[in-house]
């Protein structure tokens, strides 16, 4: 890890993911900044600073994840404050980014959300912005503050990997088109074959298995998506290359949003395991004997330390 002088770099965090920011202030062996981020009676946010930040490099660690709306108007409120009190330079920590489904005029009439959230984080004062997995690499291109984008793949395909994952047996499964190239990118590192599921959605959060593209029979399949919503793509996915005899199917993702039907659907499917990363705290009502987290807080406060001190944040995938 990278010396980091305390005292000229600070980190603090909202509510979406204390959790994960303690960890990561763990791995850098510093503590937490003093922030409170409460509401006024009225729902309105309100954040107090109960430190200095003058001239110091700032990280503020907030995913916008459910609830988003809350969550993304606090990390507005906690960025204008921080600037307003003098801080150097600020960076924004967002292990998940929201809205970034919408990124793009699918219809007549349909907003391209994400380029807002990145306006309005940019207008808040950050000065540069870390994330993880966006759901569409453009989006970085919506900033006009630098981007570092961190990929969970190397991390799961660790986990995998101690967990005696090999390439026997295993196809690595793109549950779409969209993740073609992370599913390319996990299948070249256990040197396994790569099969990918065509499917279509007549409408939002509805999908419709359409054929399997590879070999699953007698395999053990491993789905590789960016997140987990409502699982319906994932589970019926799965009962589809169950149908075409693969042997064992398990799934991963960087993102478990696991909204509506998702834990139920889980559940009740034919995947044996499913291992997300803790970009997004799960609330208790969310557990799953099927799922088990893997921490990022290691390759985040890397890259923490390593933007502090204006070193390379892509050799960390080399």
């Amino acid at each position: 890890m990278i010396n980091m002088t305390h005292g000229t770099v600070k980190l603090f965090c909202g509510n979406a993911c204390p959790q994960l920011a303690k960890a990561i202030a763990d791995k850098l062996e510093m503590p937490l900044g003093e922030c409170e981020v409460t509401r006024f009676s009225d729902g309105e946010v309100c954040v107090n600073i109960r430190e200095t930040v003058r001239g110091c490099d700032v990280f503020v660690i907030q995913s916008t994840s459910t609830p988003v709306n809350e969550n993304l108007m606090e990390l507005l409120v906690m960025i204008d404050a921080l600037k307003r009190a003098s801080c150097n330079r600020l960076t924004v920590v967002m292990p998940y980014f929201g809205y970034a489904r919408q990124d793009r005029k699918a219809r007549a009439r349909d907003p391209i959300t994400a380029k807002l959230v990145a306006n309005l984080i940019e207008a808040a004062g950050a000065d540069r912005m870390l994330t993880m997995d966006l759901h569409s690499t453009q989006i970085q291109g919506f900033f006009d503050i630098p981007v570092d984008n961190l990929f969970g793949m190397p991390v799961l395909t660790k986990y995998f990997i101690k967990n005696g994952f090999k390439n026997d047996d295993l196809v690595i499964v793109s549950p779409d088109v969209g993740s073609v190239a992370r599913s390319r990118a996990m299948a070249a590192k256990f040197n396994a074959p790569l099969a990918i599921i065509d499917k279509r959605r007549p409408k939002a959060n509805v999908m419709e298995v359409m054929n399997i593209i590879g070999d699953v029979e007698g395999k053990v399949c491993l789905m590789l998506d960016d997140m987990i919503d409502t699982a319906g793509t994932i589970t019926q996915g799965a009962a589809a290359l169950k149908a075409n005899g693969a042997k064992e199917v398990y799934a991963c993702c960087s993102h478990g949003v696991l909204s509506g039907p998702a834990i139920e659907r889980l559940s009740n499917s034919v995947i044996k395991k499913v291992v997300i990363l803790n970009t997004i705290e799960q609330p208790a009502e969310k557990k799953c004997d099927k799922i088990e987290e893997v921490t990022v807080a290691d390759i985040f406060a890397e890259a923490i330390a390593r933007i502090y001190s204006y070193a390379s944040i892509s050799t960390l995938f080399e």
